[in-house]
């Protein structure tokens, strides 16, 4: 089984490093001050989830950072580079601002762009972008399972990570390309003003729903449309 290598010990990363521990991954939480990452293992209490620094984490087999773009991220493991190549680097970065109401990246590009063209050895794979951090304490809504989009341009990568999160309680759907993380972002980005607009954030998500669809499928409006001349 991989070693999962968590960088950073905020909301994201602990809950991330809890859900995968809990379903039998072994993972490493790493932060700047290893006495906070040993504090929280501590009070977790998982057997498999052992703390460490920054380097510890990133030399494990799956690595994914929980920071934020805009606190410098991209910098932060600049020094760390040499443990990324050939590895699966989960990125659920969203280029925020620091007041959750704008991104700074423009609209060509996304985080995980970002994160692959500064890191071009590493096999980035998008994920748990549109998840908010409460949803993991209760990913059900109901009987309604949470979504998670998963975007990569490594087929064989975003493989590897649908077979990683196996146990986890999630429908996690395979969103193309890694440039759709434009678009999985802005979406996180309206979910969160809507959230606040209507008293849900951050107990919330966004679901892709449908049904099988068969081609050639009888459309009910068809005669009455076709029999419309006015356009």
């Amino acid at each position: 089984m991989a070693k999962l290598g968590i960088l950073g010990t905020g909301r994201m990363g602990v809950r991330l490093a809890k859900m995968w521990a809990e379903v039998g991954q072994e993972v490493i939480l790493g932060s700047r001050n290893i006495d906070r990452a040993t504090k929280i293992v501590q009070g977790l209490g998982i057997p498999n989830l052992t703390a460490g620094n920054y380097e510890d984490a990133a030399n494990a087999d799956v690595i994914l950072p929980a920071m934020f773009l805009r606190d410098g991220m991209l910098d932060i493991l600049e020094p760390l580079r040499h443990y990324f190549d050939d590895k699966i680097y989960v990125d659920i970065s969203n280029p925020f601002n620091d007041t959750y109401t704008d991104f700074i990246l423009p609209w060509d590009t996304s985080g995980a762009e970002q994160i692959q063209h500064r890191f071009p050895k590493t096999r980035v794979v998008g994920a748990f972008k549109n998840v908010w951090w409460e949803v993991f304490d209760a990913p059900s809504f109901g009987d309604t399972v949470s979504d998670v989009f998963v975007v990569s341009d490594d087929v064989e990568a975003k493989s590897q990570f649908f077979q990683l999160v196996e146990k986890t309680p999630f429908r996690y759907i395979d969103a193309g390309k890694l440039a759709n993380a434009r678009t999985v972002e802005r979406m996180t980005l309206l979910s969160g003003e809507l959230g606040q607009r209507y008293g849900y954030f951050p107990r919330m998500n966004y679901k892709l729903l449908g049904e099988t669809w068969i081609p050639g499928q009888r459309d009910k409006l068809a005669p009455l449309i076709a029999g419309n001349t006015a356009g």
